[in-house]
């Protein structure tokens, strides 16, 4: 998104139904659909949430961190601070239109598809990919302790490429 003007735009044009595929030139949510996405989850729908909003859900299903949603804001011209990015991905998260993925101890991917599902984590890249729906099953589950239940079950297969092969 090279051009900031449209999404000052979008956010200016209070309660105004626009669709962000018309002003952006692709495909995403309705600036009104994500508002009302924000209501639903409990969330007000700041400006600054609505821009990070429309940056993280205006391109589909996708894994990011919170200085990779940083960067997107930075080149967008949406003036957030690092902190601000973190605290509403958090946000976000537990208000279930995110769901966060421990991948690597030195930091957090976040998931617009937060429903249950598996992934890749390509190790030299740190990119998350999602795994194919392929009828992955945990067998021997320990009982849960006093008082907790599991919630779920994530499978993380971690991938590197062979010493040779090459990147296509």
């Amino acid at each position: 998104m090279s051009n900031p003007l449209p999404l000052q735009a979008m956010l200016n044009a209070r309660g105004a139904s626009l669709d962000i595929a018309s002003v952006a030139g692709r495909r995403g949510c309705p600036l009104s659909d994500l508002r009302d996405r924000l209501r639903r989850s409990g969330l007000r729908p700041t400006r600054q949430r609505l821009s990070l909003g429309w940056l993280l859900f205006g391109r589909g299903d996708r894994h990011l961190t919170a200085e990779m949603l940083y960067d997107e804001a930075m080149r967008a011209k949406v003036p957030v601070s690092l902190a601000t990015v973190y605290n509403t991905l958090h946000q976000f998260t537990e208000a279930g239109l995110l769901r966060q993925l421990a991948l690597d101890g030195s930091k957090a991917y976040f998931d617009t598809n937060p429903s249950e599902h598996h992934h890749f984590f390509l190790e030299d890249e740190g990119q998350v990919l999602d795994m194919p729906d392929c009828g992955i099953t945990v067998d021997s589950l320990p009982d849960a302790p006093e008082g907790m239940e599991i919630a779920g079950v994530e499978v993380i297969v971690r991938l590197r490429r062979r010493h040779g092969a090459r990147q296509s």
